[in-house]
């Protein structure tokens, strides 16, 4: 049985969480991503994203997003191809290159792939929100 102020309850749900992720991207390791001139997450917003793990094949960027600020870029943006793991409550407003805006929402571990896409997107939520976004590098 798990006590509430046993330190490694929380170590082994880490470890349990990291497990079920990579048993999730396994099957996209195998995909080829298309090439897509997308900005650098991390770079263009080094305070909102960390680059939680890098390798050849992936790499996967914990995103932290404050109410009213943009969600995964500032303005209108680019992504590659990426399968996003939501960490929190989310509600954004989401805007396309064509004008056309909607909301969407999502619950803590919801998890979601996207094609390669440009759009503008808000945090609506009213309170902090975080996710794990995941890219696919390109194969040599």
């Amino acid at each position: 049985m798990d006590h509430p102020n046993d330190p490694t309850t929380d170590h082994d749900e880490r470890a349990r969480e990291r497990r079920q992720l990579l048993a999730l991207l396994a099957p996209l390791l195998t995909l080829a991503p298309r090439d897509v001139l997308a900005q650098d997450a991390a770079g263009v917003q080094p305070r909102a994203y960390r680059v939680a793990l890098e390798n050849e094949k992936l790499r996967v960027l914990e995103f932290q997003s404050r109410p009213g600020l943009g969600v995964c870029g500032e303005g209108m943006h680019s992504h590659p191809p990426h399968l996003t793991v939501v960490l929190t409550p989310a509600k954004v407003r989401v805007k396309q290159p064509d004008g056309k805006v909607f909301e969407a929402e999502n619950k803590a571990g919801d998890v979601f792939w996207s094609e390669a896409e440009t759009h503008e997107v808000e945090n609506i939520t009213g309170r902090n929100m975080r996710a794990l976004i995941i890219e696919l590098k390109n194969k040599a």
